[in-house]
């Protein structure tokens, strides 16, 4: 057994510690005089346990020790890309003048952020190919609302607005989603039998009521799409803008420039490619990145530079209006602010590694799992469970068994292509060992599916909680407190 199934605690509630007249923490004696509270301000609060502080930290990382997370382990979620967080991003976002920054101090005091956002959308430009940018998105899927939105004003500048979107069967579950919400209708586009999109069959479904078409490069599968460019030509012959959902950018920093692949418009999830904190529902930031075409149509306000200063412009008047709050979550765009800056040329070496992690896992897998497209891949790589069900194993039992082992479980079922996918990212910052441990892992997970499938059928066996009903637990949550 790799690991060690260690100590899990026993915690109970919050509410169910602590003893009344317990605190946590003390406040310096009133120096103003007191003053009345308003009675429509008044009532009877919320019902807060009384704690020390010691219960409240002890309590948490107890709490903290039930998951498997990136600080702890490797975390091989493929498509969805959980990087290390270097501490050294949290350091800078936590500075008293950044994180102490009210949003609506007045743009004089205010130089030193709004540089900040100025350089980061200047270094996105740059490493994208692309020629303007937005860091107003608070998440990809807002990126991609955002995206579509610039598609309906950019149709209806040109007066003919369109009304359906292609979207390869390889992209990212939410860019239908995203489509939809803007009217368009989603047309799906099968990729060919070596699981990329082939020009004729994009030639076929292109029309003049199509808007253009959303395409995620690298590929769900973990492919790049070879045939971009003439994709993207055929496209654009048809009056339609190309948009690339960059939710793998890991896999191409400093290596390709969407720009000259076609692309008109791209988000990043900064989580994915930027080493930014992801989970827990955010906060997130998807920068929207386009041509020196589409820039007029980019939300407000513009962060601009003008006589040797910084200025915020709502003067844009084709722009597609205002996103988010403020200028979207800063803290987060300081994170990726930070790591951009510590890695400086660096950044082409992060997909390299994570490039040759994924095809080192993959090749070290091919003779225990089946593997759909048997291809070179890119950050990450996708097998299925078809050998693995002929004992009645599924590909949840091998994720569910993973947890034993001391690893989080891949992404499974997705992309819909494969069926009983296994989709593994490995990331750059996993070091040899700690692959060759995965590969392990995998690997006995491989003999017990042969030898006893019972002990995969009842995983986790060493995890504070076993295998749950996740449609009960997603569609009836038991939220207490």
């Amino acid at each position: 057994m790799i690991g060690t199934t260690g100590l899990i605690f026993n915690e109970p509630l919050l509410w169910e510690m602590g003893a009344e007249g317990r605190t946590a923490f003390s406040v310096p004696d009133r120096d103003v005089p007191e003053q009345p509270l308003d009675a429509a301000l008044a009532g009877d609060g919320p019902d807060f346990p009384d704690l020390s502080e010691p219960e409240i930290v002890r309590h948490y990382t107890r709490l903290s020790q039930w998951n498997l997370s990136v600080d702890s382990s490797m975390y091989p979620l493929g498509s969805c890309t959980m990087k290390y967080n270097p501490k050294t991003n949290e350091r800078q976002a936590g500075l008293p003048g950044i994180a102490d920054a009210h949003p609506l101090l007045p743009v004089a005091l205010s130089q030193g952020l709004l540089r900040l956002m100025f350089d980061l959308e200047r270094w996105l430009a740059e490493i994208t190919g692309l020629d303007a940018v937005t860091l107003q998105p608070a998440a990809g899927a807002q990126g991609e609302l955002t995206g579509m939105l610039i598609f309906h004003a950019y149709h209806a500048e040109q007066g003919r607005p369109r009304s359906k979107i292609l979207i390869p069967d390889t992209a990212h579950g939410t860019n239908p989603a995203s489509a939809s919400l803007c009217g368009y209708a989603a047309v799906p586009v099968p990729s060919g039998p070596d699981g990329i999109l082939d020009p004729e069959t994009v030639a076929r479904l292109m029309d003049d009521e199509t808007a253009g078409i959303m395409v995620t490069n690298p590929n769900t599968l973990g492919l790049f799409e070879r045939e971009i460019r003439r994709v993207a030509e055929i496209v654009h012959d048809r009056g339609g803008l190309v948009y690339a959902d960059g939710a793998n950018m890991n896999a191409l920093l400093g290596v390709a420039h969407m720009g000259a692949m076609g692309v008109d418009i791209l988000h990043l999830n900064l989580h994915k490619t930027f080493s930014t904190p992801h989970g827990g529902g955010g906060p997130g930031a998807g920068p929207v990145c386009v041509t020196r075409a589409l820039a007029k149509f980019l939300p407000v306000p513009r962060v601009l530079e003008q006589e040797g200063g910084f200025v915020l412009s709502n003067d844009c008047p084709h722009s597609i209006g205002k996103l988010h709050a403020f200028y979207g979550n800063f803290g987060i765009l300081v994170r990726a602010y930070s790591y951009i800056l510590s890695l400086g040329p660096m950044l082409e070496q992060v997909s390299q590694y994570a490039v040759l992690n994924a095809n080192y896992i993959k090749a070290g897998l091919r003779g225990d799992y089946h593997l759909p497209y048997d291809r070179p891949c890119m950050h990450e790589c996708v097998f299925s469970d078809k050998r693995q069900l002929a004992h009645k194993v599924s590909a949840l039992d091998i994720a569910k068994r993973l947890i034993d082992y001391g690893f989080h479980p891949p992404t499974i079922y997705f992309p819909l292509v494969v069926s009983g996918a296994l989709m593994i990212e490995p990331t750059e910052s996993e070091s040899r060992e700690t692959l060759d441990r995965f590969i392990e892992a995998m690997r006995a997970i491989a003999r017990e599916a042969e030898t006893d499938p019972e002990l995969l059928h009842q995983a986790p066996r060493n995890a504070k909680v076993r295998r749950l009903d996740e449609v009960q637990a997603a569609r009836k949550p038991c939220l207490m407190g």
